[in-house]
């Protein structure tokens, strides 16, 4: 897939409205984690080393388009200053006559971020008159914001349309290291698929399922599973309304030969809990009063014999409750395996790139995507609304 990239376009002295991607966790009216912030900084950075007039946009949150205190951007604002070293003005609003004077105002090399977006409804909306709001600031367009692609807001649909658009530098290598899964993956290639409810990654699964040569399932969806196929599992979680949905999926797995393990054996304890009474079952002999909260050592066993055999890997979703210690062990052992596979690995989403961290693990073959929904869909062969603009082809 070929992108008019922000390379490609006459910034000089012009007002460039970028849509980033600073929706960030805040503690005590700080950034507490600034790995996106820093995603966008060779942009930014590019832009005013060509002299244009920087102007940034952002969601933060979910305020339900209406102003929410905690969720303004200051502190992002902040934050971006230190790291480029140079002021960041933090507009009060978005859109509207004072917005537009202060912008008209810029020099070039000067940076201002706008107020949170989904402080107005427009936004999710796609509301034309918020995205011609939007639009009035800028002369031209990029989007650097990969994780929203999958979403036709105004910020990230919108103003594409009414603007010369072109994608940013983390939208540019986000696309070209997610095409190695979407167009040419090396074989054998596995996707490792956990989290919490099965209604949150089937779509994932159905989309890959023509795409890949197995799954390793594991996390809370794998208790429908479990439970489609007849067996007890006592207090774990499940998604009742999907458990058609898990029976024609290992139907047509097995029909197109595709491979899937589920996990054999499960550790389970009364509660989610920090540290309370565990035991390793089969998932055959779930007590009906335990739950399964991680994969059990043969799982992981069975798992680590697949991925030291793969050639490339997707990992989208833990595979227990990692957050609450001792159901950790499997994700981490698991992330442990993958990097010391050497094979090309997408870890895709906010909880699975946490559990790596975890693990302690990062570089080497091991690609953090930094769009969850928008790299499943991407790799599963999705069309992403708001990345169509920007195609050069």
């Amino acid at each position: 897939m070929k992108l008019r990239t922000v390379r490609d376009a006459d910034v000089q002295h012009k007002r460039v409205l970028v849509r980033v991607d600073f929706n960030v966790p805040l503690r005590d009216g700080r950034v507490a984690d600034d790995t996106r912030v820093r995603a966008a900084l060779p942009t930014i950075q590019l832009l005013l080393e060509r002299q244009a007039k920087v102007v940034l946009m952002s969601h933060l949150g979910r305020p339900k388009g209406q102003p929410v205190p905690e969720l303004k951007m200051d502190p992002v604002a902040r934050r971006l200053a230190e790291l480029l070293g140079k002021p960041v003005r933090k507009l009060d609003d978005c859109v509207g006559p004072d917005v537009e004077r202060t912008v008209g105002a810029l020099q070039p090399g000067d940076v201002v971020l706008l107020e949170n977006l989904r402080f107005h409804p427009g936004e999710t909306e796609n509301d034309p008159a918020f995205a011609e709001g939007l639009a009035r600031l800028g002369e031209l367009y990029v989007n650097d914001a990969f994780g929203t692609l999958h979403r036709r807001h105004a910020s990230t649909y919108g103003v594409a349309q009414r603007l010369p658009a072109y994608a940013g530098l983390l939208v540019e290598r986000e696309v070209q290291m997610l095409s190695r899964l979407r167009e040419r993956p090396e074989r054998p290639y596995y996707a490792i698929v956990g989290g919490a409810k099965l209604s949150d990654k089937i779509g994932v699964l159905r989309d890959l399922l023509p795409r890949v040569d197995g799954f390793l399932l594991g996390g809370g969806l794998v208790f429908t599973f479990f439970k489609a196929q007849g067996l007890e599992i006592g207090r774990s979680l499940v998604d009742e309304s999907r458990l058609e949905e898990a029976r024609t999926f290992l139907k047509d797995a097995e029909a197109r030969g595709v491979d899937v393990v589920l996990p054999e054996d499960v550790v389970v304890a009364p509660e989610l809990a920090p540290n309370p009474p565990t035991q390793v079952v089969s998932v055959r002999e779930i007590p009906r009063d335990q739950m399964g909260l991680d994969i059990g050592p043969k799982t992981v066993e069975a798992f680590r014999s697949r991925i030291r055999g793969a050639r490339t890997l997707l990992w989208a979703g833990p595979l227990g409750a990692f957050e609450t210690p001792p159901f950790e062990r499997g994700t981490v052992e698991v992330a442990r395996a993958i990097a010391a596979s050497g094979a090309f690995a997408v870890i895709g989403g906010g909880d699975t790139a946490a559990a790596l961290k975890l693990a302690g693990v990062e570089g080497g073959n091991l690609y953090v995507s930094t769009g969850g929904g928008a790299a499943l869909a991407f790799v599963g062969g999705r069309e992403l609304p708001a990345l169509e603009p920007l195609r050069a082809d």
